[in-house]
């Protein structure tokens, strides 16, 4: 994901409810962004890959393992928003096959996806900064 810049943050070991509804410590909210091809059948597939039990079993293992403790992504026409919150220690080496299936998984999802101009050589997720929290005002 490349470098990666988190949209807020909520530090803590205490269990509490998560902005996800989960019971779990609290952690770092991260923030991506991402652009499909804009087209329609393309967008259906992407979402269809992207439905509840869709993912491949190691893609999910995957990214638990390099620290995600939850994580949900929006879309609004050809525009993706992902919300993540993350471990400590994010992000975390995972095992070699662990790491070719993820490849392979990205690289079948290459066909819809379409790299926002601002980011780096090899990035797809665009790490987002937070500009505005309510509990700051």
């Amino acid at each position: 994901m490349g470098t990666l810049k988190h949209c807020g943050t909520r530090w803590g070991v205490t269990i509490g409810t998560s902005h996800f509804g989960e019971e779990a410590p609290l952690a770092r909210r991260l923030c991506f962004a991402l652009d499909l091809v804009a087209d329609a059948d393309l967008i259906a597939a992407y979402e269809k890959a992207h439905a509840p039990g869709a993912a491949w079993p190691e893609v999910t293992q995957a990214i638990r393992a390099k620290g995600f403790l939850a994580m949900e992504i929006w879309r609004t026409a050809d525009r993706l928003f992902m919300i993540a919150e993350v471990a400590d220690d994010f992000p975390r080496a995972i095992p070699s096959e662990l790491a070719a299936v993820d490849a392979k998984w990205e690289a079948a999802m290459d066909r819809f996806q379409k790299v926002l101009p601002h980011a780096e050589p090899g990035q797809k997720w665009v790490g987002m900064d937070r500009i505005f929290t309510l509990d700051a005002q």
